[in-house]
């Protein structure tokens, strides 16, 4: 995402834990505080609601900040929470993304936004520059429950193409042949589609990877759900992640 906004001739910079050797020539730093310095906008892209507190908690003491993106998939309810929590000079917006690393890599994102037209107008050649595709969805919080109910659709497609594949081993079909012949019929979908592509499509499971991002993903809507909801479909792909082996 830094790598699109930069091509974008966008004045941008990140901060990273991770060492600074994994970002060859890219204006990442360890150093928070020389990051907070005279930063404006900041787009928060971290894992869950623990880490995404850590940052909040570093960037509301950053003086010249006027605007926090949060760009995480985490719950809606403690995204719809979160102005009640940030002084009033701060703008806030929800723009969860879809796409997985391939479409990250090639600026080809899909957006979900949340908050008001005036400063989704202002903020837009971001999205644009790290994006496809920039879809409004109402006021603050619209943006990341659009985002958990589309992740739910991500995460069947991803345990039913699995299951197809294992079956299809089991019967000698050439999974090739198979996933071409899916991608141009009724059972397409965006994990069959992209499969030699998306970088977690033949993991196994584990709690730091994908995988483990996109159970996350699949609690997070589950903690949003309506109270008259039937859970049961969820809770089940959830388990289902969780179980998934490495496929060669």
């Amino acid at each position: 995402m830094l790598g699109a906004l930069l091509r974008a001739g966008i004045d941008a910079r990140g901060l990273d834990i991770r060492p600074i050797s994994d970002f060859a020539d890219m204006p990442v730093t360890n150093d928070a505080t020389q990051f907070y310095d005279g930063l404006q906008t900041l787009i928060s892209v971290v894992r869950d609601i623990p880490q995404t507190d850590q940052v909040l908690q570093r960037a509301l003491k950053a003086p010249d900040l006027k605007t926090i993106i949060i760009s995480s998939t985490l719950s809606p309810r403690y995204v719809q929470a979160l102005p009640a929590k940030i002084p009033n000079h701060l703008t806030l917006i929800d723009a969860p993304m879809s796409g997985a690393e391939v479409r990250a890599k090639s600026g080809a994102l899909s957006f979900m936004l949340g908050g008001e037209d005036a400063t989704l107008d202002r903020y837009q050649p971001l999205f644009d520059a790290m994006g496809a595709h920039s879809h409004r969805m109402g006021p603050f919080g619209a943006g990341m429950q659009s985002k958990v109910l589309n992740n739910l659709l991500a995460a069947s497609n991803t345990m039913m193409t699995r299951l197809v594949l294992d079956w299809a081993d089991v019967a000698g079909l050439d999974e090739a042949k198979l996933l071409n012949l899916i991608n141009t019929s009724s059972g397409q979908n965006w994990m069959a589609s992209g499969f030699n592509e998306i970088e977690f499509a033949r993991k196994g499971y584990t709690a730091d990877n994908s995988l483990g991002i996109l159970k996350k993903d699949i609690e997070s809507a589950l903690d949003a759900a309506p109270d008259i909801s039937d859970k049961r479909l969820p809770e089940l792909l959830a388990d289902m992640v969780h179980s998934l082996k490495p496929r060669p």
